[in-house]
């Protein structure tokens, strides 16, 4: 029994992306489509490359960490740990990164809200003066 193949069309409404996407993740060499003629045929195997790119993007990851990350899976392994230890390190990362953009958030909060009281309050000065 053969292996399941999908077309570029398949996966893009599986996906919910748009072909050129997927086009765009093959020019990146991340995904490896065989090719019949001018048609892409997709395997499993790039099937579940395209989830694990689309999982690193919407955790905020650079397509070169994606990379680094899906390129150290061993589907021969029975243990992923190298794989998974740099996907965590990854996302925590990310979190402090994020962290950090929260906090950068709250201080220029908390500097607008300090120049509206100032401006309020020379308003009020001017006016009573």
């Amino acid at each position: 029994m053969s292996e399941p193949t999908f077309t570029i069309g398949e996966l893009s409404n599986e996906f919910d992306i748009t072909p050129r996407s997927i086009r765009f993740y093959e020019d990146k060499d991340l995904l490896h489509p065989k090719r019949e003629g001018q048609k892409r045929i997709y395997h499993k195997q790039d099937r579940v490359r395209l989830k694990l790119i689309l999982r690193g993007k919407r955790l905020g990851l650079a397509l070169d960490e994606i990379r680094q990350v899906i390129d150290l899976y061993d589907p021969a392994a029975t243990n992923n740990d190298q794989q998974l230890l740099v996907l965590l390190n990854k996302i925590q990362q990310r979190q402090a990164a994020l962290a950090q953009q929260l906090q950068d958030i709250y201080d220029m909060q908390e500097e607008l809200e300090s120049a509206a009281t100032r401006c309020r309050d020379a308003l009020t000065k001017d006016n009573e003066g």
